[in-house]
This record gives C-alpha cells, structure tokens and sequence, in this order.
C-alpha cells in the first residue's frame, strides 16, 4: 500500500472515487504476495499491481463495477478457470483479491 500512497493522495486532493484491489491469497504458484495492492481511479486510472500484469485489466473491469454498485467483494483468478488464459493468468495458481471502494 505505501507504493499508492502519492498516487492516493492525489486522487482524494482531486475528489476522486477509488477502489483498492489487495491479493488476500494465493494457491499454489502466484504472481505475487498476499498484501500485494493496486487502486484503480472512477476515470479508469491505475497505480500499483496484484498480478504483475496478469490479471490487472480484469480487475480494473472489477473495480469499475464496483464504483457503480458500491459492492465490495472477493474475487479469484486461477490457471483452472476457463478465463485464465483470457486474463493472462499462467503461473499455475489462484490468486484472491478483495476489492473495495476507498472511503476517503
């Protein structure tokens, strides 16, 4: 999360909505470590990564959903779903994200 910080303060200066997206598990091989974060701005705009680059447009798509319901919720990418491939998630193993809006 420090990695963000700048980019966070930035976007509560300019009054935007945010979500975070945190990897909270992995199974088996992953791309990188529980505590492993991003934020994703109202306007599309990204700092951080949960995935090195594997899943992180998918969970931009998450994130954006999010602002426009106010749900929080967990989702998991994993080289056994049939989207794997499509996100680019080819480590062989699961990863958990929880993904929430930023209440500033």
């Amino acid at each position: 999360m420090r990695e963000l910080m700048k980019d966070l303060d930035r976007w509560r200066r300019q009054g935007k909505r945010i979500v975070v997206a945190r990897v909270v598990d992995i199974e088996g091989s992953g791309p990188r470590e529980p505590g492993a974060a991003m934020a994703v701005s109202e306007d599309g705009e990204v700092v951080g990564s949960v995935s090195g680059g594997c899943v992180e447009s998918a969970v931009v798509s998450e994130a954006l959903e999010i602002l426009a319901n106010g749900e929080r919720h967990v989702v998991s990418f994993g080289y056994s779903d049939d989207d794997a491939f499509a996100v680019g998630l080819t480590c062989g193993g699961t990863v958990h994200l929880f993904l929430e809006p930023l209440d500033w």
